[in-house]
């Protein structure tokens, strides 16, 4: 351990209630942290120094009256420019919001601050959280901090970042397509979608949409963990929210014997890199040592599932952000305007058999949940690409009928019920990280990342840290 910021999220409140150090050391440190590694990657868009700063003091003063504490107390996070945050500048990667402060804060967030966290800053995001690569005309674009020279992934792209250079041990994203995955994968970290429910979504303009997920990026599985720890159970702030708590023992114990894992590597369509595969089953040799029955299974979806889920998010955008093409036009990024326009060009009946899809889609998980615990399958097709992509350059279908695609994570966005985690594996000959991503039953949260934290134990890697980053504050 290089500093206690280093530390799991549990251990720093733990040192910090103790005394060992102090919050404002560890906040200190953070923010630190953040401004280097921001000024190299861009992956904030606002750094709360000063009221961060003071809430440390504050949990100093806490600790010091004997005051009682929360399970996070002192703990430092970011949160998404796509989240609000009262009383900091929220863009939403855009400049249609203009310079607006909100003055209430997301439900989400609140609860991670009433457990004790202190929120250091807000990571950047795509305009509206379009898009795989994290670049807005507002921000710019976000580095991996692997290899400045490709992308941090998106939409959390900024989050991803912070927790690879341990600047924060989690972070808050959101994930409507693999906005939590995508990022997680491409910098090396831990990102997990949640059921549909567990984290009530309150930041949309309606309750009823069933296509996005709050989530964590964290160093570990077990910092994942405490963030769920954090933020799930139902709230009258989202109707769709469920009235469950987080079962933390079930969580944190489990491990691989006897446990029955489903592997497709390409879900029946994607061209997966060979660097790509070669880590995934490296990974999955390491499982069966451990003890686990891991079974290659063919899956026959096509990139209809894509297709029909970029519909989706087309009538998304359209719905929540078209009308702000009347004023807004010519500052907004070309394809967010595309896509609005699609949206609002989409028929409604068409709309609507997009569930016959993910019917038939969930009937193939329904059976496939008979014989297997979860589905295994990369995270993404390739390592993370250049920076100077986008993601039209992922949308061909190539001579050989395989789907050029970025990504294996929207599928499951389509089964917004089944969690799906997405963990480091390992690295490509690339030096890149590859993710792993493991798709739990219905509402088994609690099991996808008991079955993760022993894969993460097997593998030995946990808390990965871009180094140079950390050091450059030292």
């Amino acid at each position: 351990m290089s500093h206690p910021l280093d530390l799991s999220a549990n251990a720093i409140a733990d040192g910090i209630r103790s005394s060992t150090f102090s919050a404002e050391t560890v906040v200190g440190e953070s923010i630190r942290r953040a401004r280097a590694v921001s000024a190299t990657l861009n992956a904030f868009a606002v750094i709360r120094e000063e009221q961060a700063l003071e809430a440390a003091r504050l949990a100093d003063r806490a600790v010091a009256r004997g005051e009682a504490t929360g399970p996070l107390h002192g703990v430092p996070f970011a949160a998404k420019d796509l989240t609000p945050t009262a009383g900091d500048l929220t863009t939403l990667g855009s400049w249609t919001k203009g310079d607006w402060v909100p003055t209430e804060t997301a439900l989400c967030v609140r609860r991670l601050q009433a457990a004790g966290a202190i929120l250091i800053g807000k990571t950047t995001t795509p305009e509206f959280a379009f898009s795989s690569f994290t670049n807005s005309p507002r921000w710019g674009s976000t580095r991996n901090p692997w290899n400045p020279d490709r992308t941090s992934g998106g939409s959390s792209g900024g989050a991803g970042v912070a927790v690879a250079t341990g600047v924060v041990p989690f972070a808050e994203g959101t994930d409507m397509g693999g906005s939590v995955r995508i990022p997680a994968a491409f910098c090396g970290v831990v990102g997990l979608k949640p059921s549909l429910g567990r984290i009530p979504m309150t930041i949309l303009p309606s309750v009823f949409d069933n296509i996005s997920h709050f989530g964590p990026l964290a160093r570990s599985v077990g910092d994942a963990i405490a963030f769920m720890e954090a933020t799930t159970g139902g709230s009258d702030e989202d109707i769709s929210s469920l009235p469950i708590g987080f079962d933390s023992a079930a969580a944190r114990s489990g491990g691989l014997q006897g446990k029955r894992f489903a592997l497709s590597l390409d879900l029946g369509y994607y061209q997966i890199q060979p660097q790509v595969e070669a880590v995934i089953r490296r990974a999955v040799t390491e499982m069966r040592r451990d003890g686990a029955i891991v079974d290659e299974v063919p899956m026959n979806w096509t990139r209809a599932v894509n297709d029909e889920w970029f519909d989706l998010w087309c009538v998304f955008m359209s719905a929540f952000f078209g009308g702000e093409l009347t004023t807004h036009r010519h500052h907004m990024d070309p394809s967010v305007v595309s896509m609005i326009e699609r949206g609002l060009a989409m028929n409604a009946t068409a709309y609507k058999r997009v569930e016959l899809l993910r019917t038939s889609m969930w009937r193939d998980m329904a059976r496939l949940f008979e014989r297997y615990d979860a589905l295994l399958c990369p995270t993404c097709a390739i390592t993370a690409p250049p920076v100077s992509e986008t993601d039209d350059d992922y949308i061909a279908t190539l001579p050989d009928g395989r789907f050029n695609g970025l990504d294996l994570t929207c599928p499951f966005n389509m089964l917004p019920q089944l969690p799906a985690l997405s963990l480091p594996a390992g690295f490509a000959a690339d030096g890149l990280p590859v993710g792993l991503q493991i798709v739990g039953r219905r509402f088994a949260d609690e099991e996808v990342l008991s079955m993760a934290a022993a894969v993460e134990a097997r593998l030995g890697i946990t808390g990965l840290r871009v180094d140079r980053f950390a050091a450059a504050t030292a």
